[in-house]
Formats: C-alpha cells, structure tokens, sequence
C-alpha cells in the first residue's frame, strides 16, 4: 500500500490531499515518538519512518502531524487483504501494508491479475497500491518500490541484471543502514558492484549465512518460499516515557499496564507463553534484558505478571529510564 497510514488519514478528512501529513506517537513532534510513515508531500523533505518525531518537524514544520490509529487502519487492511484473499489463498501476510501472492496457478496475464487488484482495492478503500511481479520474493519487493505511488513494474528474468545493476545496497532486503555503511567502506555502493564481490569475500566479512544471502542477493536469486501459515514466536508491548523516570513506582505500574496488554493479546490469539523478558533503556541508551522462565506456560496475568517483576528487580536502576518493555516467548497453543 502506498504511504498507508497518511493515505488512510487523507482520505478520511480530504483537506489533508496533497498536504505534508505525518503520522506517529501521539501526534505531538515536541513530544517524543518516531515517524510511522509519512505522505509522499512530506517525504520530499527528507522525512521518513522510524525518524523522529522532533526531527520531522524541524525539516517541515508546516506539516500535519497526526497520531497513529491502528484500529482505523487495521481495518483497511483487512479490506485488502480480504481482496487479495479471494484470488488466491497462496498469499504470505507480511504487514499491515503487504502481502506477497504466488499467482503461478491462476491463468491469466500477471498484468491483468495486479490491474484488478488495484481496482478492486481503489474501488473498496479509495486508496492505491503499488505492485512488482516478479519470478521470486526478493525481486517482487524490489519491483514494488520501483515506480510509487501506484505503480506496477514487472521484472522478466532475461532484465534482472540490468535492473538490479545501477540499484544502491540499500534496495535489497535485509540490507540496512549499518550493513549499508559497511559495504560503502569497502567501496561497494550499488547492487552490481556487490555481486562482483567473489563468495569466499562475502562469507569471510558477513559469515556464512549472509555472506551467502548476500552473494545470492546481489544476483536476484531467491527461492524462498511463500510461508502462508505464520505463527508469533514472541508477543511483546514496550513504551517510551515522554521525560526520562527516576520514580521506581512509576516505572513499576507501567511495567503492570504493558504486562496486562500483552496478557490480553495473548489471551486474544490463544497462546501461553513460558518465559517473560523485560527491556529497560536507560536515558544514555544502554539498553538491559533479564528473562524469567515459567515451570509451565500459562497466560494467567498474576503469573505473567510476577515474572515480569522478578526480571525487573534484577536490573540496577541507577540512571533515568527512558524506555520499558515487556515481552512474552517460548509460546503454546492453549487448544481453545
């Protein structure tokens, strides 16, 4: 989906089109909070996810500044999915805004299956979306950011190399900022100048596993496959105080708030989980764990709950806390 939680805002109050929204925290940037997404007219000022809120703001102060409302937009996600859905029941659920689909078994032109998706989504929803066909995942998502907003961009294999080529590191998937870094100080800047990168080199800089997906990568090799059954390996809640806390209480009864959230999440999805970590960071960043691991799972609050303090007490709280988490892992079916 493109920009969806701006579009989203957009199209429920129209004044907003073609106006710098940016959605994220409380909707306050002299609060703290990070950007969850932008509009495309704010993303021409530099702003972008995960940046913060107080940033933003310094690059385009005449923006709206929105909250974020996951209900809202859980619900126009289920709408798309629901679309997706009825074409094919191969689909992979990657997000609130994405999905990929194997179409391979429907018989029709790949163009005209993305064109009636986006109708149907345009049609039920009002927003747009952007497509990559493509014979594998990584290339599919490569294509689907090519030509935003409302794009759709197909890949043949006979274009993979001339596509890939000029693109920077950072267009493929699982390259991030400090991978990207790291390759830059080896002179490597672009998608064809890493699959010139032998093997043997990758492997001995990034080891083996992604030294190897990242000499496959380079190439547009994928296989892969769509996981269509996905199950959580962990259930977690986590907060940001707006100043940093010295007040053990107060951090305490937060530490309750986010147990009981996760708790009903957990209750909500049918799993019981075993074992209970706790993260605090600090006012310089150092981030602390500690986990508690349960006799039998359980998804009983008290239980959760009694884990989570006794991970709690195990961190020194000499500094001011700026953020806390709690999540729940090791998880079980109940059998409900």
């Amino acid at each position: 989906m493109d920009a969806f939680f701006a579009a989203v805002e957009q199209k429920r109050q129209p004044a907003l089109i073609g106006t710098p929204v940016v959605i994220g925290g409380s909707g306050d940037p002299t609060k703290r909070g990070v950007v969850a997404t932008a509009s495309y007219e704010a993303r021409k000022f530099g702003i972008h996810s995960a940046m913060p809120l107080k940033t933003a703001y310094s690059l385009c102060p005449q923006a709206v500044f929105l909250p974020v409302d996951y209900e809202a937009y859980s619900r126009e996600s289920q709408k798309v999915k629901n679309i997706l859905r009825s074409l094919t029941p191969a689909i992979e659920d990657v997000g609130i805004d994405e999905a990929f689909l194997d179409i391979s078994a429907i018989d029709k032109p790949s163009e005209d299956i993305s064109q009636r998706i986006k109708k149907e989504i345009k049609d039920e929803t009002g927003l747009t979306c952007s497509i990559g066909i493509a014979p594998n995942k990584l290339l599919a998502k490569i294509a689907s950011d090519m030509d935003k907003p409302d794009g759709l961009t197909v890949i043949m294999p006979e274009d993979v190399e001339r596509i890939l080529k000029p693109l920077p590191v950072r267009k493929l998937w699982g390259i991030g900022p400090k991978t990207e870094k790291y390759l830059k100080d080896m002179g490597i800047e672009t998608v064809g100048e890493l699959a010139s990168l032998r093997l043997e080199t990758l492997v001995d800089r990034f080891g083996s596993s992604y030294g190897n997906y990242l000499y496959h990568a380079s190439r547009g090799i994928d296989d892969s496959p769509l996981i269509t059954d996905w199950e959580p390996k962990s259930i977690s809640r986590e907060t940001t105080f707006q100043k940093d806390i010295a007040n053990w209480q107060f951090i305490a009864k937060t530490l309750a708030d986010l147990t009981r959230e996760v708790v009903t999440d957990m209750k909500d999805s049918s799993f019981k989980a075993r074992t209970v970590t706790v993260k605090v960071r600090f006012s310089d960043f150092e981030t602390v764990t500690r986990a508690t691991t349960i006799p039998q799972s359980t998804d009983r609050e008290e239980e959760i709950r009694k884990a989570a303090f006794a991970s709690l007490k195990r961190v020194e709280i000499k500094k001011r806390v700026r953020l806390i988490g709690m999540r729940a892992s090791h998880l079980e079916r109940t059998g409900d």
